[in-house]
């Protein structure tokens, strides 16, 4: 298959639509099938914007870009949750190093549309930038827009204004559609700028809606997907399209809806989060086969998934984590769960793998859906504050694998194979004859094994729940591999030899066989390494991770290509970084992260990151004769291995030193209490009819928030009514999302505090609250005269849609409002959050009056507020404000990851938004949790300046309340980064 603008011109045609299209054919253009002739061969180059046409093929083993088998090996991040655009490149970078050749993206509407008809792509925003990143970079992007993303943010993505209008959403309701629309042409404005297709940039693929799984037999839902396809392709998106099944239903294969004249346009994927409890899943090869079988769905197109756990999301509370947050989740799901369930997937000729999350970040603001909390860590392989984990190892020798090995992307179900106490998968390559074997333990004590390969019955031992990869008949460059009983991780050619990687667990004995027709020379250059030259083979034994890198050459023999044995732990696999340059390749060893390569004249030129004081070891070209690390000359010396080596180790990062916070100053707010308030610029909430989901009380007004264009952060009621000489009870019913508040006063008098109830397991899912607040009113507030009623109503933000039910319309705020012993007739007034910040975006400020004053922003005149120290003990129903500076001095050339973390008696009940130089951090829910530590983004965060930190403090008048313990914490440093560029600047 080609997808190319010249194929697009020349083969759209009028429809009722507008165009039909053709996607295969043209000049040069092999069609989609044809792959299939497609031998094992090397993958294509790294991608970059180079102005040549290319083209874009599949068979049932995997793509074919420009001819060559590739295999995508992608992560999931998400730009919105990282508002710091100089960080996005440090997460590209990173993913890339670390053996990714693709990043996958959601594109959310709702954080780009503050209202119909405005798109705003710029600032942290930038998705044009986003995706020049990621070509500079030399990552694939996986473009998913929507309409419709779930991901756990407000809405699924749809914007707050999408709930106050007519049309049924995720159907072909023409109302719906017209906005929809509007959306994908803003978007497609900017990716068709960035097409890999077209030479321009590096999207590779593109998903229509997001595990559409309501309409998937209906007329509605075809309707809907097909407009979709045309819509897209109507405005030049010329990539591959597919769709996220949810749950492998087989919805939405190839042939299933109307694509028009375009046969060959569509990929079938499915996404999966099996349980780390259970036994990982056959969705391909070894499975249940059909329509719900996964791969099995589509087998005329590579085995697909968008979206494979890689941890999961914690919820209010924490209840599927223990309350330990989403350090439990990475431990749950760790590398041993990464190298069984994707060595299961691969098994499963899965050859185009998404890692959701590889980098989670943060829901900051109102982002999050209400099934979360403001971190989005997901126990994501990296961390929310950036930090590569443990969880990137398996990552790393994977993705370099199927990066460097072409076998991989091309391989056959083979005969059985069976070993006690183990689960085998056998495969071959037809063209090579290699053989691949997964090995998984999926029991809970370690088990060793006889395994029969091709190259006769080999012992391998596999920890608990775990797996490995063997092979036996792999080409090492000029030889040929028998077989090892470690896993090979990279196979490429530096300057005049062949460099070949194998990894395993630390102290594990590997085996290493290879095919020697003549003796070769062999060096031993690391004492560990022991090896034997018997009856036409090599044999070589490492004990891995003893003293790091073992390395031995093998020379002469039957090629005349040295052979460099490299083996490593996984820890030292890590510090190997493959790196391809104009010149030639090269291969890196020691630092933390290797970002940049390039080479000038005799020098090779690296950037990177140093956590702890390491060596530095080069192989590449001819030529090179001097290594730079970060801008400054490294003295190396030539060794055996034909590497340069540092003559001195570098130095690790230094210490980071962060200042105590101190100086809180304080004030009291929520006026709007008062009965004397001025509230007449509210809004009059005098509506009688509503869009949304929710029934409107016959005879009473539309008291919901959305309706009257408030659709972020708190919302503010005031009800004025004559003579509560009668009324006994107020009754409030409200509707929220998960951990919603209502606060009421009666005449400046707090009536109470009502708070939606903590998740449990079997409500943790449930998106919209609704409950009814009935408060006594005390005598002394009786009487004659007039009265008002003040509601302070926490939202929590909306429900996704992921039944396609329009749930995202459940009201949020007041629903009704009744009393007991009298009927006063009530005059309402509403205020929530003013006009979208213009750099900071609709999630970030809601309707409190601080906010409203900003109050939150740096610069604000604080001097009379009320000097107070921490940790605070007060009693009193409504909001309080604390504000504070502090001033970092890290290096510049120090990458420090900083957190705050609050901390108090978890019986205490109050809640606070965390303001940072006026951007919105989070929530923080003391006695809900789980969440203590907020991660602070370079950029918004001044590593190298002043900053202001803003604690706005709902408390209840049931308990006494905070803050306690507020402090800054280091979450990482590291020698290197990316250059940052501050957000916005410290005036505003």
């Amino acid at each position: 298959m080609a997808l190319s603008r010249r194929t697009f011109s020349a083969l759209a045609g009028s429809t009722a639509l507008g165009f039909a299209l053709g996607g295969s054919g043209g000049p040069g253009a092999p069609s989609a099938y044809a792959a299939r002739g497609v031998p094992t061969g090397p993958a294509p180059a790294p991608p970059t914007a180079d102005g040549q046409r290319h083209t874009i093929g599949w068979d049932n083993y995997s793509l074919v870009v420009d001819g060559r088998r590739l295999v995508l090996w992608s992560g999931e991040m998400h730009p919105f949750r990282l508002p710091s655009p100089s960080l996005w490149r440090d997460i590209l970078q990173k993913m890339r190093a670390h053996g990714y050749n693709a990043v996958s993206i959601y594109v959310s509407w709702n954080y780009h549309s503050p209202a119909p008809g405005h798109y705003d792509f710029s600032g942290i925003r930038d998705l044009d930038l986003f995706l020049r990143m990621a070509t500079e970079t030399g990552l694939y992007v996986v473009l998913r827009p929507g309409p419709y993303i779930n991901a756990e943010i407000d809405g699924g993505g749809f914007p707050g204004w999408l709930t106050a209008t007519k049309g049924t959403a995720r159907t072909a309701d023409p109302t719906y559609l017209a906005y929809a629309d509007e959306w994908l042409t803003a978007v497609n404005r900017i990716a068709r700028r960035h097409l890999f297709t077209e030479g321009t940039g590096t999207i590779l693929l593109y998903q229509i809606e997001n595990e559409y799984d309501a309409h998937a037999n209906e007329p509605a839902g075809r309707d809907y997907m097909s407009h979709l396809y045309r819509k897209v392709r109507a405005d030049g998106i010329d990539v591959p399209l597919f769709h996220n099944d949810k749950g492998r239903n087989g919805y939405w294969i190839p042939g299933s809806f109307d694509t028009g004249a375009e046969r060959d346009g569509w990929l079938y994927g499915f996404d999966g989060y099996p349980s780390p409890s259970q036994p990982p899943p056959d969705w391909g090869h070894f499975g249940i086969g059909g329509l719900k079988g996964g791969a099995t769905a589509s087998p005329r197109t590579p085995g697909f998934v968008p979206e494979f756990g890689g941890g999961w999301f914690d919820p209010w509370g924490g209840v599927w984590f223990d309350g330990k947050g989403y350090a439990e989740s990475r431990r749950t799901r760790d590398a041993a769960y990464e190298r069984r369930f994707y060595l299961t997937n691969l098994a499963n000729g899965i050859t185009l793998h998404n890692v959701y999350m590889t980098f989670g970040g943060t829901s900051w603001g109102w982002l999050p859906a209400p099934v979360v909390y403001t971190s989005y860590d997901y126990g994501a392989a990296i961390d929310e504050g950036r930090k590569v984990t443990e969880k990137i190892a398996p990552m790393h020798e994977l993705g370099h694998l199927l990066q460097r090995v072409p076998d991989f992307a091309k391989l056959d179900r083979a005969a059985d194979v069976h070993a006690d106490g183990l689960k085998v998968y056998h495969l071959t390559n037809p063209d090579t004859e290699a053989h691949v074997y997964v090995v998984r333990n999926d029991g809970t004590e370690e088990v060793t094994s006889r395994v029969p390969t091709a190259a006769g019955d080999l012992e391998l031992t596999v920890p608990a729940h775990d797996a490995r990869l063997l092979t036996t008949g792999l080409s090492l460059g000029g030889r040929k591999l028998r077989y090892c009983t470690a896993q090979p991780m990279m196979c490429l050619t530096a300057g005049r030899q062949d460099i070949a990687v194998f990894t395993g667990r630390t102290g594990e004995m590997a085996h290493l066989v290879l095919e020697c027709p003549s003796e070769p020379y062999v060096t031993r250059l690391d004492a560990e390494a022991a090896w034997v030259y018997d009856r036409n083979a090599l044999h070589v034994n490492v004990p891995l991770g003893k003293g790091g890198l073992t390395r031995v050459l093998v020379e002469r023999g039957e090629s005349e290509t040295p052979l460099l044995l490299l083996f490593a732990d996984h820890a030292t696999a890590v510090r190997l970084f493959p790196y391809d340059t104009p010149s030639g390749s090269l291969l890196v060893y020691g630092p933390a992260l290797l970002r940049h390569a390039e080479l000038s004249g005799g020098t090779v030129g690296l950037t990177g990151d140093l956590v702890e004081q390491t060596g530095l070891e080069v192989w590449g070209p001819r030529g090179i004769e001097s290594v730079e690390w970060n801008g400054r000359r490294v003295p190396t010396r030539l060794a055996l291995s034909k590497s340069l080596v540092a003559e001195t180790l570098l130095p690790g990062a230094p210490e980071v030193r962060l200042p105590e916070l101190g100086g809180w100053r304080m004030r009291t707010e929520n006026p709007e209490a008062g009965p004397n308030f001025d509230d007449s610029r509210w809004q009059a909430a005098d509506r009688t009819s509503s869009f949304s989901t929710t029934a409107v009380p016959k005879g009473r007004p539309v008291l919901f928030a959305d309706d009257y264009g408030f659709h972020y952060g708190d919302v503010w009621y005031r009800g004025a009514f004559t003579d509560s000489a009668a009324v006994e009870e107020v009754s409030l019913a409200y509707s929220t999302g998960t951990q919603g508040l209502l606060m009421a006063w009666l005449d400046g008098e707090p009536l109470g505090t009502h708070r939606m109830p903590v998740p449990d397991d079997s409500t943790v899912r449930k998106g919209s609250w609704a409950d009814t607040a009935v408060f006594p009113v005390r005598e002394q507030l009786r009487g004659p005269g007039r009265h008002v009623l003040s509601v302070l109503v926490r939202r929590m933000q909306h429900d996704q849609d992921g039944k396609a039910l329009d749930t995202h319309k459940v009201a949020r705020g007041l629903t009704a409002v009744t009393f007991k012993g009298a009927s006063p007739e009530v005059s309402w007034r509403i205020q929530g959050e003013r006009a979208a910040d213009p750099v900071r975006g609709p999630q970030n400020n809601g309707g409190l009056f601080g906010e409203r004053e900003g109050w939150h922003l740096p610069g604000f005149p604080d001097r009379d507020w009320k000097s107070v120290t921490f940790p605070r003990a007060e009693r009193r129903q409504g909001v309080t404000w604390y504000r504070t500076s502090f001033r970092l001095a890290v290096p510049a050339d120090v990458d420090a990851s900083v957190g705050l973390v609050l901390e108090d008696d978890p019986y205490r009940s109050y809640r606070a938004q965390i303001f940072l130089n006026g951007w919105n951090m989070g929530q923080y829910i003391n006695d809900v949790g789980p969440q203590h530590t907020f991660v602070l983004p370079n950029g918004i965060l001044r590593t190298r300046g002043t900053n202001t930190l803003a604690l706005a403090v709902l408390s209840e008048l049931t308990t006494l309340s905070g803050p306690g313990q507020v402090r800054l914490t280091l979450l990482g440093s590291a020698a290197g980064g990316v250059p940052v560029t501050p957000v916005l600047s410290p005036g505003r």
